[in-house]
């Protein structure tokens, strides 16, 4: 077995992670990678501190993919034809191994930073690899969903979807928009250890998708300023999701953030969609409330571990 690291993906090498996770996912049912590790495959994706790591067989042939980002967050996933050789070991003790050696070119070796990894779809085997190396449950991020049938409109007028106030809503307008947009996603998610961070380069990487549609990023704005938004995706298998809704912090308890919600279901029905789906972490006790009330049910659920003896969930 052979493990090699590098800091900008060529080629072969996402050609290599692309298999992996297609794999992965046939055989799990569930992608072992988030968008934000697909995302840094495209040619010229670049983002300081991130790593790419390949296992290979003695025979050369690849094996396994892990990615690391700046934070010290890491995902990992072995092809099914190569697992129970050793290879996910080797992948975690090689990310663990990459993250103490920042701490020590950082200064911060004596924090011990851990090294913090997502299975999406809290996998078995991921599980047990956790237990045997001494990690620990520290986040869950659940994944609802919910169906919307031909009666979806009249219901989601009787629970009440009219905005508050003198409040309207409008399509996103890139190149416009953007940094209102930012300062507002960067205040409505400040404690976020992912969406809080997103930049300009993040948002242009996102609308250069394929599934962007800036119709389906609704704008609420009163008086010229942004106070809420809800970023709708539809995915290639027929999807829809609420991908991000955010309300400003001051106009909580408005019912604004409902209200978006269901304005954005209402636009991916209109767009043919039959199931929703949308990601919401599972100590998120106000929102969940919310979307319970709006009849999503629980699907799936992603988590993270970190080294430690006991789960803090």
């Amino acid at each position: 077995m052979t493990i090699e690291t590098v800091d900008q993906p060529d080629d072969q090498l996402r050609a290599a992670a692309r298999a992996v996770q297609e794999a992965a996912l046939a055989a799990d049912g569930t992608a072992p990678f988030s968008e934000q590790v697909v995302l840094s495959w495209a040619p010229g994706a670049i983002a300081a501190g991130e790593q790419h790591v390949l296992a290979r067989t003695a025979g050369g042939i690849p094996a396994g993919y892990g990615y690391l980002d700046q934070t010290g967050t890491a995902e990992f996933a072995v092809d099914p034809a190569h697992r129970r050789q050793g290879h996910g070991r080797a992948l975690l003790d090689l990310l663990r191994v990459e993250v103490a050696e920042r701490d020590v070119v950082t200064g911060t070796a004596e924090a011990g930073s851990p090294l913090r990894v997502w299975s999406h779809g809290d996998h078995p085997a991921a599980r047990a690899l956790a237990r045997s190396a001494g990690y620990r449950v520290i986040r869950e991020l659940l994944q609802l969903r919910r169906s919307l049938d031909e009666q979806f409109p009249g219901r989601a007028e009787e629970i009440g979807a009219a905005l508050p106030g003198e409040i309207t809503l409008r399509g996103f307008r890139p190149g416009v928009d953007d940094a209102a947009w930012l300062r507002l996603n960067a205040k409505a998610f400040a404690h976020h250890p992912e969406q809080g961070r997103t930049t300009q380069a993040d948002l242009q990487a996102r609308m250069a998708e394929p599934w962007f549609d800036p119709d389906g990023f609704l704008i609420a704005e009163q008086d010229g300023v942004l106070v809420g938004f809800h970023w709708t995706k539809v995915h290639p298998e027929g999807l829809g999701e609420v991908y991000v809704l955010g309300v400003d912090p001051d106009r909580h308890g408005g019912g604004l953030g409902r209200a978006l919600t269901l304005a954005g279901l209402k636009y991916l029905y209109d767009q043919g969609l039959r199931t929703v789906l949308l990601y919401v972490e599972s100590d998120n006790v106000p929102a969940l409330a919310v979307y319970r009330r709006l009849g999503f049910t629980t699907w799936n659920t992603d988590v993270m571990y970190a080294s430690g003896p006991t789960s803090d969930i």
